[in-house]
């Protein structure tokens, strides 16, 4: 059996095949070529390894043998025809995947995505056979780089191209240190399904799964379900899972507000779990079609044209199952108090549905300053949780290094333990009754609870919309406080 190789040298080889592509692509646009080939090298590899095996064991020719392979290569489509090319080699590329997923139609349709291999003014001959080379340097077999490795290493990949690529990483690359304290606070359960409306590449889908892994339960038990408006991305998201050995998920291309993919007996499919991060204020979305949607989304509201937030929140809340649904869903601050949505709020509050408000510090969104939160949502709260949201503020707990922030083990202990304690805790977490709240026109603003919330400063900002951001919570704080000044000088019998 061949050594595997070793993590670091993993990611060396990984991204060596990006800096080729260097001054002939955009960073952002790295993912359309490297993932589709490193997965083409990957099944290549695996279906000749697998080959081998047959041949030892039935002494016969491994193709005859389909059942022994995960995938089907065809004749003509494998990585080493493709690498004898010496012309035309993105015709060659693009022939042997569309060959690939043909014949692989339940799982691979479409996975390879869109890329524009043909297009010798973006991606010469010369640079393909060069990247091919490359790649063929290392054997991708499953002895030589087992699953977790090599899912090890695409992570690794991700996290470069997002840092890579910069603002355009948003929808690419969700904080993995967040995404833990998520699922932790949700504790997915083995066989449950767990379901991400705009998943992107997978992440939170992946870090659920390998959270059970890490408990020593079984993983693979799970029901992993996923959509993404982009093609590439949703693809990659399949790749992801695929090679970290994970079978049982569904990934679908698609626009969850228009045309959401999980549909039972013409409803929303509902799940045990949600996780999502959906993208922030979309203002190009179809208002009025959500304003008669079949599938009852719209029950608390239809939020304003300019800002899809609430209808993404909505979508979520309808996709949980009625018994065992809960959700965590990850905010810029604003959404938590804008005046736009303040009737929506009020509804929610009302239904009962809120069970926990976690404010964070900044930089936990990729590549941007702002401040961020997780609504955790829950049709079923403990008896002495209904009526009640619990708030905590947790902005000084996170760890900032240069442009970007995470949060470390301690951290998330901190957050664990109030949460699921559901008390109140000076200066970090406080229980209010749904009541209350409405008193403040439905504002879930952490700061309007808690009161050690840190301020945030217009410094802060690089781009107008974070600027609006941070006056917004900026502006709730001082009303906050402005309030407990009026009520403290009353208690001391100060009059005008």
């Amino acid at each position: 059996m061949p050594e595997t190789i070793s993590q670091q040298d993993l990611e060396r080889y990984f991204w060596g095949a990006a800096v080729l592509l260097r001054g002939y692509i955009d960073a952002s646009d790295y993912k359309q070529f490297i993932f589709p080939l490193l997965y083409f090298k990957r099944v290549c590899d695996v279906f000749d390894e697998e080959n081998v095996e047959v041949l030892k064991e039935y002494d016969g020719v491994g193709e005859d043998f389909a059942e022994y392979h995960r995938f089907c290569i065809p004749k003509g489509s494998h990585w080493k025809t493709v690498r004898e090319k010496t012309t035309d080699v993105g015709v060659a590329i693009q022939n042997a995947m569309r060959e690939i997923e043909k014949n692989n139609p339940e799982r691979l349709a479409g996975i390879f995505g869109d890329a524009p291999w043909t297009n010798k003014s973006r991606l010469s001959d010369e640079t393909l056979r060069d990247l091919i080379e490359h790649l063929s340097s290392e054997t991708l077999s499953l002895s030589r780089v087992p699953q977790d490795e090599l899912g090890q290493g695409y992570e690794y990949l991700i996290k470069k191209f997002a840092d890579d690529s910069g603002h355009t990483a948003a929808e690419f690359y969700t904080n993995r240190t967040l995404v833990k304290l998520m699922t932790l606070m949700l504790d997915p359960k083995e066989g449950e399904s767990i379901y991400d409306p705009t998943c992107g590449t997978g992440g939170m889908l992946l870090v659920a799964a390998l959270q059970l892994k890490e408990q020593g339960k079984e993983y693979r038990s799970l029901k992993l379900y996923g959509q993404d408006i982009n093609l590439i991305t949703s693809s990659i998201a399949r790749m992801n899972l695929f090679l970290h050995g994970i079978d049982d998920f569904e990934i679908v291309r698609g626009d969850t507000l228009a045309n959401p993919a999980f549909l039972k007996n013409d409803k929303l499919r509902q799940f045990d779990v949600v996780l999502a991060n959906p993208p922030y204020s979309i203002k190009k979305w179809n208002r009025d079609a959500f304003a008669a949607d079949p599938y009852g989304r719209n029950m608390y509201g239809v939020p304003p044209q300019g800002r899809a937030d609430y209808a993404f929140f909505q979508h979520i809340i309808k996709s949980m199952d009625r018994k065992t649904g809960r959700c965590a869903i990850l905010f810029p601050h604003g959404v938590l108090f804008r005046d736009a949505e303040l009737e929506i709020r009020k509804k929610m509050i009302d239904a009962d549905v809120i069970e926990c408000v976690l404010g964070l510090g900044p930089k936990l969104f990729y590549n941007s300053p702002m401040y961020s939160c997780v609504v955790i949502c829950r049709w079923n709260k403990r008896p002495e949780q209904k009526g009640k949201i619990l708030f905590i503020d947790a902005s000084k707990e996170v760890t900032i290094e240069k442009s970007q922030s995470f949060l470390e083990d301690h951290h998330r202990k901190k957050i664990l333990d109030a949460y699921r304690s559901f008390e109140n805790i000076e200066g970090f977490a406080k229980v209010v009754p749904n009541e209350e709240i409405l008193t403040h026109n439905a504002n879930l603003s952490v700061q309007m609870y808690v009161h050690s919330a840190t301020e945030k400063t217009h410094a802060e900002c690089e781009t107008v919309e974070d600027c609006i951001e941070n006056w917004e919570v900026s502006t709730e704080t001082f009303k906050k406080s402005y309030a407990d000044l009026v009520s403290s000088l009353g208690k001391v019998g100060f009059h005008e």
